[in-house]
């Protein structure tokens, strides 16, 4: 059987064709999954950069480029003064991060239908913690997640397996296949897999190398198709 992508709205099998495991819980990625805030994103970053003589990125470059999270990427970036560009990057997305929020396509339907099907649902993010819990109940989506743990919030962040220890037990699960991370990128599945979670891909990863890079055990064309999957169930 082929894979649907093109106008079809069930992914039915997974990467490399393997048939598609029900899950028992799912387990979200934020940005780029289920929200689009890189407006904000950008405006922190480039705050940051401006105020020690560093060259901006475009928008295209922060989708690009952003990946891990601030404690881990910002010493590398800017040496010593890190805190102090943290300072000014959170600064910056405080101030617009909820009036440049919206749902990826297909967002609110998948989180609507996974819901539907009774199971239990949590976000492993690398924004920020109290961004995150912000964003979710920005939306009026903090409902559907039994947790929400963004960075900082466990002694790691992602792609450690930390916060998604973190995330199961506050869920009261344990890890196995049966439990999906949603992600849109190569580090979403590598998390995933390190985790011992099942790694599903949301969309092409055009941003991140494409699908093949990313190698997920599953994946959807968008929101959508994901949505009416468990539809169909």
């Amino acid at each position: 059987m082929q894979r649907e992508r093109e106008g079809g709205p069930v992914q039915a099998f997974g990467h490399g064709s393997a048939p598609v495991v029900a899950p028992r819980a799912v387990l979200w990625d934020w940005d780029n999954t289920l929200v689009d805030g890189w407006a904000a994103i950008a405006a922190g970053l480039n705050a940051a950069f401006r105020a020690h003589g560093l060259a901006e990125w475009t928008l295209d470059e922060v989708r690009g480029r952003v990946r891990r999270s601030l404690r881990e990427t910002f010493p590398e970036m800017f040496g010593s003064a890190w805190e102090a560009a943290r300072d000014t990057f959170y600064a910056e997305v405080r101030a617009r991060h909820l009036a440049v929020l919206t749902p990826m396509p297909g967002a609110a339907a998948a989180l609507a239908a996974v819901a539907a099907a009774g199971l239990p649902q949590g976000v492993i993010s690398n924004k920020q913690g109290p961004l995150l819990r912000a964003e979710a109940a920005h939306l009026g989506w903090a409902r559907h997640f039994g947790c929400l743990v963004g960075a900082g919030d466990a002694e790691a962040d992602k792609p450690d397996p930390a916060p998604f220890r973190m995330a199961l037990a506050a869920l009261g699960l344990t890890a196995g296949p049966e439990v999906w991370y949603v992600g849109d990128t190569a580090l979403d599945m590598q998390a995933a897999r390190v985790a011992g979670c099942t790694a599903v891909l949301l969309g092409d990863a055009a941003h991140d190398g494409g699908v093949a890079n990313a190698a997920p055990e599953r994946e959807f064309a968008d929101g959508a198709a994901l949505a009416a999957w468990f539809a169909d169930r």
